[in-house]
């Protein structure tokens, strides 16, 4: 039968199933409106031109659309095993779910794992464990160019701004950060009230967008920076270069996220999409960079100044580096964001290509500033899945100072990892500006939530490094983490990977940084 003969035969047996309903009984319509509902469903499927599958098995063919969006809750609940999900794996999530909620989050029966796996990592233990101390360490930032230096958690919530995020989602993230004496990033999408009502320390991160310090047409503005970074509750300000998700692009907030309240926030007109350019306004060179973060910490009142980057070329990091030799002066810390980071929605080339993840990241930020003679005066946080005490050790080991955590805070006041972020329809009204959404979270109960995730995972740190007979973070070294490379070979990350001695390119860089070095200029970002 030809397609126009299908559609004929299609609207004639509607129609008379409708006539024979009106005829016989009105009851009758409410059996034949179905019929009538499906019959129409099919003819549109057969004139449509989108979706080839419709037009060759109208109505079935919705079958296939259906199962394609429900396809991640059913891998998600049913198909994938407590440790192979993407991007965090049931273990995990369970793990950051009983925490948040005061419970044990121990396991019968031993690891599911498989410890003989190529790429198995796992932390050294000693025939002599320390006692577990009593008080979590802490880190201090600040440089000598510092006046106000701050004294930084171990684990800390990362940078996540408002408008990604719902209000209720960050009034709960800061009054955990205040009940837990940690700190929270606002994230580069301004310094909001809900930022500052519950009163938890402030990390106060700037992007290339310079919301919420930023004049009409897209500029830094200094004196509007100056007097929201003297705010008592902000104990450090960042510059954010490059973020893990997609370094070197922008980001987007549609304009039916910006209502009125983040419009105020961000110094942008409400009801329009708002664009962060992929590159910075106020600094195009590396000593430009460098000089522009003193001048923040100048504006700041003298409080702690760093930026935070996903690793690319470790050349353009050693110009950084030169340019803060040269100039005499240094960012007091320096995030470092794996690519396998993001809370937000990137293009899928860029998660899943572009960055150094987390671990090699960590590598070229701590070596060059070691080899550079700068590591003493500048700190280094940690960005990039971190979710568990074990994620924060192998960070440490791997020349991390402490560790920010994005998606494991979401877990702690209720994400379900639904990946919707984007899409302003996020079921547990974490990150969405619906206001029906978003009321969802009870702030009262997840800033508990968020309180005990972050205690608890200090103190699960605190544990395993007193296993490895180790009291305080600063003792860890690169030869307490194993990996096993195959089979039957296990290296530890001394021998994985060159450690710089401190001055070491000052005084003759090794041949495999030799180059590099060499061609780093402090007056361009060479590739």
């Amino acid at each position: 039968m030809t397609r126009v003969g299908m559609i004929v035969l299609t609207l004639v047996t509607a129609l008379g199933a409708l006539a024979a309903a009106v005829v016989i009984s009105p009851a009758w319509w409410f059996a034949a409106l179905p019929l009538t509902f499906v019959s129409a469903l099919g003819v549109r499927d057969l004139v449509q031109r989108r979706h080839s599958v419709l037009r060759n098995y109208p109505v079935l063919g919705h079958a296939r659309f259906l199962m394609e969006r429900i396809r991640p809750e059913l891998q998600q609940y049913f198909i994938e095993r407590n440790y192979d999900g993407r991007p965090f794996d049931r273990d995990v999530r369970s793990i950051v779910y009983e925490r948040a909620k005061g419970l044990d989050a121990e396991e019968p029966y031993g690891t599911e794992r498989d410890v003989y796996q190529p790429g198995h990592e796992f932390l050294v233990p000693s025939m002599a464990p320390c006692p577990v101390p009593k008080n979590p360490p802490r880190v201090r930032i600040g440089g000598p160019d510092c006046r106000r230096p701050y004294d930084m958690a171990l684990l800390n919530v990362s940078a996540m701004s408002f408008g990604s995020l719902s209000a209720n989602a960050i009034l709960a993230l800061n009054g955990g950060a205040a009940a837990g004496g940690f700190a929270h990033d606002t994230g580069e999408g301004g310094l909001s009230e809900h930022h500052l009502r519950p009163g938890g320390d402030l990390v106060w991160e700037i992007g290339t967008g310079y919301f919420g310090c930023r004049t009409g047409e897209g500029d830094f503005d200094a004196a509007e920076f100056a007097d929201k970074a003297a705010h008592d509750h902000v104990k450090c300000v960042s510059l954010k270069l490059s973020q893990g998700a997609k370094p070197g692009i922008g980001g987007v907030l549609p304009g039916a996220k910006v209502n009125d309240e983040i419009a105020r926030v961000r110094d942008v007109p409400a009801g329009r999409t708002v664009v962060s350019p992929p590159y910075h306004r106020v600094f195009s060179t590396p000593r430009e960079l460098v000089l522009f973060i003193a001048r923040m910490r100048e504006l700041s009142g003298g409080k702690p100044t760093g930026f935070k980057l996903c690793v690319g070329s470790r050349r353009q990091f050693l110009a950084v580096c030169k340019a803060m030799l040269e100039e005499g002066t240094a960012p007091d810390f320096i995030v470092v964001d794996g690519a396998e980071g993001g809370t937000g929605a990137a293009p899928l080339e860029f998660a899943d290509h572009v960055g150094a993840p987390l671990t090699e990241g960590l590598q070229v930020v701590h070596n060059a500033l070691v080899g550079a003679g700068l590591r003493d005066r500048i700190k280094i946080g940690a960005s990039g899945k971190i979710a568990t005490g074990t994620d924060l050790v192998k960070r440490m080991v791997q020349g991390a100072d402490y560790g920010n955590a994005a998606r494991a805070m979401m877990f702690a006041v209720g994400c379900i990892q639904a990946q919707r972020c984007h899409t302003n329809t996020c079921p547990t009204g974490v990150t969405t500006q619906d206001p029906r959404r978003a009321r969802a979270l009870d702030v009262r109960d997840k800033t508990t939530r968020v309180q005990r995730f972050q205690e608890a995972t200090v103190a699960g740190a605190l544990q395993i490094m007193a296993s490895m007979g180790v009291t305080d973070p600063a003792q860890l070294r690169p030869h307490m983490l194993r990996r096993r490379v195959d089979p039957c070979t296990v290296r530890s990350y001394e021998d994985l990977y060159e450690s710089l001695a401190p001055g070491q390119l000052l005084t003759g860089a090794p041949a495999s940084w030799a180059a590099d070095w060499q061609a780093a200029d402090p007056d361009r970002f060479t590739v």
